[in-house]
């Protein structure tokens, strides 16, 4: 099994210098977002709405909400235009911590209003996956919504995003050792959960 800094990471495994032209784009986009252009903003929103979509239907398990959710992390984008600072953080990891702190508000706002009943997963496009592919797969969305919320984060940002551990730390605002800790623990809450479909679902949880 492949080291955890070996894991591939869309968002996190750039070079230093491929980074800082990243952060570099970013900030000349949002210069021009904070201008009001929209064109400089649709390439924002087209480049980051398939990522933040994914992390919050894997997340909250329906997908009005994680509509929802992605309108308000793109309106919060808009908005946070005229005050970026480019040199703190890509676009894509800024959207990736907003769209966090997001379904974690949401996942707390459902324990206050007491809901008894958990909420059907939203079907996505599945006219390519196999009956059996469909039913791991909703047999682990299942399985993610009784974690706690931290711990169901940082599985999907790690596993089902590639995010590095680093990346998903930022993304979350821990430390490494936290999402180490989140992880571990989530693992062991999924392995009793799914017992014989676990390897089948999270080939990279160890034994």
């Amino acid at each position: 099994m492949p080291s955890d800094d070996a894991k591939p990471d869309r968002a996190g495994s750039r070079s230093g210098t491929s980074q800082d032209e990243a952060r570099e784009a970013d900030q000349a986009l949002m210069e021009r977002v904070s201008q009001g252009d929209a064109q400089a903003f649709q390439h924002l929103v087209d480049a980051g709405i398939d990522r933040v979509l994914a992390v919050a239907r894997r997340t909250l398990g329906d997908e009005a909400e994680a509509e929802d959710v992605a309108q308000e992390v793109f309106l919060r984008l808009w908005r946070q235009a005229e005050n970026w600072q480019g040199g703190r953080a890509q676009v894509s990891t800024w959207l990736y911590r907003v769209t966090v702190n997001a379904c974690i508000d949401r996942l707390r706002a459902r324990k206050e209003e007491t809901v008894k009943e958990v909420p059907e997963l939203a079907a996505e496009a599945t006219q390519q996956l196999t009956m059996e592919e469909e039913d791991l797969r909703t047999t682990m969305d299942a399985a993610l919504r009784q974690l706690p919320e931290r711990q169901r984060l940082a599985l999907v940002l790690f596993h089902y995003e590639s995010m590095s551990m680093n990346a998903v730390a930022d993304a979350m605002d821990a430390s490494v050792e936290a999402v180490e800790s989140l992880l571990a623990r989530g693992r062991r809450s999924l392995k009793k959960k799914l017992q014989s479909e676990w390897k089948a679902l999270l080939p990279d949880i160890p034994e």
